[in-house]
């Protein structure tokens, strides 16, 4: 969430950034006449409350019949805006935390998607027609191969979730052990997160259960929502806890199951493996000071771009504009994956400086100096989501047999191909 007090003082600035974001102003005019009620009401109560100690001196001596019917209307007088406080006090909350954070200045300025910004390509486009090969997609290619199977998985749990099997779990177990040793080589501490998270993480981190970003599966009867992804079990790693100043920047890497509700109808690239229930994913998560933060995110960009090189899979980087940023992030970059069943760009990471945002709701702190504490800044960035790591790997390395290459760095986790 946001300083309550930068809304306060700058009520402008902050508009024009959610504004830039796509989103509601009248949540931001709205939290500050709800708020301003709210100081007004607790104003009201310490006074009353004053009133209330200064008679409560006065009957130790001797108390009249007016002080004593006094001193009775402010006791109820005092509970019931008590009961107003609270009140004013949970809707004030719930609109602070639908307020996004706001954008850097330097982030493009656009509505959606398609004024995101390209900022390189990297790697070599295969050229299947010199090779005699018409591509196919990874559906195509998976189903002959016998390493998925859709059918049976919507049987079992319902449209957009399957099974993996033989080469196709051996691919998945790869993808996850290679991002992991990698990350561990680069001084991450790796972590095997729980699948599920109270409402507090996965509402501190920027998950709302509901609404257009929705993405969060609740369990009944529980405070519970399976997590979609890791990032909210490692923000809730550290909720409540002060770092000492030399503790940080804390890189983390987090190993999950990712529930997706993915809500909604996404046209032609919703088949197969692309926008699915269920997937495992390791996540890049860091701790870092405010001055740190801008350079933690291109560390953690690099990172992600040295991943996908080293499976020779061409990509393209992408800066989000305003309008593309979600809720939590201040600034965003993508990977999309070249995918030629597709003949198109498909994303395959993300990688966000989310500020002091989700650290002020989740009381994040560190101590800067004697006594002195301050909100860290939270960043995170997708390392391999393993559904579209094969679908990358298994539209660009297919063979004209039939058969898939595996990018050398994996083979020594699966072997040379994929076969049936």
């Amino acid at each position: 969430m946001l300083d309550v007090n930068l809304i306060r003082q700058n009520s402008e600035k902050v508009k024009e950034g959610v504004m830039a974001k796509g989103f509601d102003v009248g949540l931001v005019e709205e939290f500050l006449r709800i708020d301003d009620e709210w100081r007004k009401t607790v104003g009201k109560i310490d006074e009353m409350r004053g009133e209330q100690n200064a008679l409560s001196k006065k009957f130790a001596v001797s108390r009249s019949e007016d002080e004593v019917s006094r001193a009775r209307d402010l006791r109820v007088d005092v509970s019931k805006l008590d009961l107003k406080e609270k009140e004013l006090d949970k809707k004030r909350s719930e609109i602070l935390g639908a307020i996004p954070n706001l954008p850097f200045s330097n982030v493009p300025i656009g509505k959606n998607e398609k004024e995101n910004v390209e900022l390189r390509i990297s790697g070599k486009k295969r050229d299947f027609k010199k090779e005699g090969i018409v591509p196919k997609d990874h559906l195509q290619i998976a189903e002959n191969l016998g390493i998925v199977d859709f059918e049976r998985g919507a049987k079992v749990a319902g449209s957009g979730f399957y099974y993996l099997k033989n080469d196709g779990v051996l691919l998945e177990l790869a993808l996850v052990r290679y991002a992991l040793d990698f990350l561990r080589r680069e001084g991450f501490d790796i972590w095997l997160t729980p699948d599920a998270a109270k409402d507090t993480f996965y509402l501190g981190t920027g998950y709302a259960p509901k609404g257009p970003e929705a993405q969060t599966y609740l369990i009944e009867g529980t405070d519970l929502g399976l997590i979609a992804t890791s990032e909210v079990t490692l923000a809730g790693l550290h909720a409540k806890e002060i770092f000492k100043k030399e503790e940080l920047p804390k890189f983390y890497a987090g190993y999950s199951q990712c529930f997706r509700q993915e809500a909604g109808a996404y046209g032609k690239y919703s088949k197969g493996l692309y926008r699915v229930h269920q997937f495992t994913k390791i996540e890049m998560f860091a701790y870092v000071r405010p001055e740190e933060s801008e350079e933690a995110h291109k560390r953690l960009l690099n990172l992600e771009e040295k991943l996908w090189q080293s499976m020779g899979i061409p990509y393209r980087v992408l800066e989000m504009c305003t309008g593309d940023l979600g809720s939590q992030a201040a600034r965003k970059y993508d990977l999309e994956a070249w995918m030629p069943g597709r003949g198109d760009w498909g994303e395959i990471t993300s990688v966000s400086n989310t500020t002091d945002y989700q650290a002020r709701r989740l009381g994040i702190k560190y101590k800067e100096g004697e006594g002195e504490t301050k909100f860290v800044h939270t960043l995170n960035g997708t390392a391999i989501a393993t559904a579209r790591a094969i679908i990358a790997i298994l539209e660009n390395y297919q063979r004209k047999d039939g058969s898939v290459e595996v990018p050398k760095v994996l083979r020594g986790y699966v072997g040379k191909r994929v076969t049936r």
